[in-house]
């Protein structure tokens, strides 16, 4: 868990971003691109970011904390040479953030070099980290990607490839990821398909990354998802691709699409706002209430907004204004200057709101405090009624396969009513979207299967969870993880 300080976040309130990754190979101007590509991805981490490229002679690597101009502000970019690189920007969901759990993280054995760039989560890393080091293996980070990368160098000599899917048939959990070997790019996304990972082509190199909005960023063309539990190897003969698990029912995380991806992504066959749209639609249909105008919390709302608005025949309007360039979190000594800290990163417009009933549309409530907040915002702005639509179910549980989220017991939905959250966050009404609603928006009726994980509105994990298991002492799936 994340440690928690006294302190205004104003998307704290929110599950948080996983990371983002960005690999290209055939390209003389490789790291520039992974750059570019990087921060098309940057909202998908803000804590640290990392290029490693090749030559074909030599490895070359650069990381830090904090943005991408933060890390690459002194002309690093520039001393990363090469046809060949993979980049990652970072949120801390497993491990700290500091310096060496930045990524990627570059390995030297008497095999091989590589470097490896992860996105997701394992739910089974601690137990591996347990045996890997009872065989010798000794860690220089706390991030469940170095357990990847021991994994791989223990496979032995021969190909990289072989090595690569040898450790990833011992993984479980949401993961995709990329290693940049001496000659090769390697590409892989977990058997489930938990978290996205898209290829594509830019002239004769091949290129991929977390989502289709980095690809279009440097100018590729997608050509497709990477199947979960698919593994790509790019090398100077081309691309192969072959399996390292077989295959399972999907569950592609569904967040992806409420809140994480860039609205211009596609991701698994959907556009990210054609579907937020949707289900803003669906809200309106679904749980009507009379109004004078619709809001979206910004940025990632918006979408749902303009869904709910056209569907409800109400005005869309801009009442909330969000500054980009406020640090994510700072401290504030009083309760006084918090709630100053609430208008620094988030203002409502008193010429729009005031006199107005207002619809607020929202992705999620995690503990509820910033959507208090927001609603005081337009109260003191003059709003004489505030309606709050989400446009997803109450989130009653964490996320164990990449997403930083609330303990059980912080979150608020698991905790209460709708009608208790709704007093709590002081509207003047409250409605979620259902399950069954939240499928209906991606074409599926109530009752069918769906390729879709949506376990933090269920509970119900499509995988063992080895490593909460282990904590809470059940043995029997010790045994599970490792064989």
């Amino acid at each position: 868990m994340r440690e928690h300080h006294d302190t205004f976040d104003l998307d704290a309130d929110r599950p948080h971003e996983e990371c983002g990754v960005f690999g290209i190979y055939g390209h003389q101007q490789a790291a520039a691109l992974t750059y570019y590509g990087l921060v098309a991805l940057q909202h998908r981490g803000q804590e640290a970011a990392g290029i490693a490229s090749i030559d074909g002679d030599h490895m070359y690597s650069h990381k830090g904390l904090g943005l991408l101009t933060d890390v690459f502000r002194d002309g690093q970019l520039e001393q990363l040479h090469g046809y060949g690189a993979i980049g990652h920007v970072r949120y801390s969901t497993a491990g700290a953030n500091t310096i060496q759990n930045a990524q990627p993280i570059t390995l030297s054995t008497y095999a091989r070099n590589f470097a490896i760039a992860h996105n997701g989560n394992l739910v089974n890393a601690k137990w591996l980290r347990i045996q890997l080091e009872q065989d010798g293996s000794l860690f220089q980070t706390t991030a469940d990607t170095e357990v990847i990368a021991h994994l791989v160098a223990k496979a032995g000599g021969g190909n990289l490839a072989d090595a690569v899917a040898q450790a990833a048939k011992r993984i479980e959990g949401g993961f995709a990821f990329l290693l940049l070997g001496d000659d090769e790019l390697i590409a892989l996304r977990d058997p489930l398909g938990l978290r996205p990972m898209v290829l594509g082509k830019l002239g004769d190199a091949y290129v991929v990354a977390s989502e289709s909005c980095a690809l279009e960023t440097v100018g590729a063309t997608l050509l497709r998802d990477v199947e979960p539990g698919e593994l790509i190897r790019v090398t100077k003969a081309g691309l192969m691709s072959s399996r390292f698990a077989e295959r399972r029912q999907r569950r592609m995380c569904t967040f992806e699409h409420v809140y994480f991806a860039r609205p211009d992504s596609d991701v698994d066959g959907w556009n990210v706002h054609s579907v937020r749209k949707g289900l803003g639609k669906m809200l309106a249909e679904k749980y009507p209430v009379d109004a004078d105008i619709v809001i979206g919390v910004p940025d990632s709302s918006v979408s749902a907004a303009a869904g709910y608005a056209e569907a409800s025949r109400l005005p869309l309007e801009m009442g909330l204004v969000k500054n980009k360039y406020i640090a994510r979190t700072f401290i504030q000594p009083s309760q006084d200057l918090r709630d100053t800290g609430v208008r620094l990163k988030l203002n409502a417009v008193r010429s729009i709101c005031e006199g107005k009933r207002v619809v607020l549309i929202d992705d999620s409530i995690v503990r509820g405090t910033t959507s208090r907040r927001i609603v005081r915002l337009l109260r003191d702005a003059g709003a004489t009624e505030v309606h709050v639509r989400i446009s997803s179910p109450p989130y009653v549980s964490p996320c164990h396969y990449g997403i930083d989220t609330a303990t059980a017991d912080e979150l608020i939905a698991a905790q209460m009513t709708v009608e208790e959250i709704r007093d709590t966050i002081e509207a003047d009404s409250l409605a979620f979207l259902t399950v069954d609603e939240l499928m209906e928006g991606f074409g599926f009726p109530a009752e069918t299967p769906v390729p879709f994980c949506n376990a933090c509105f269920t509970r119900s994990y499509p995988t063992e969870l080895v490593d909460q298991d282990m904590k809470q002492g059940k043995s029997n799936h010790l045994v599970h993880a490792g064989s």
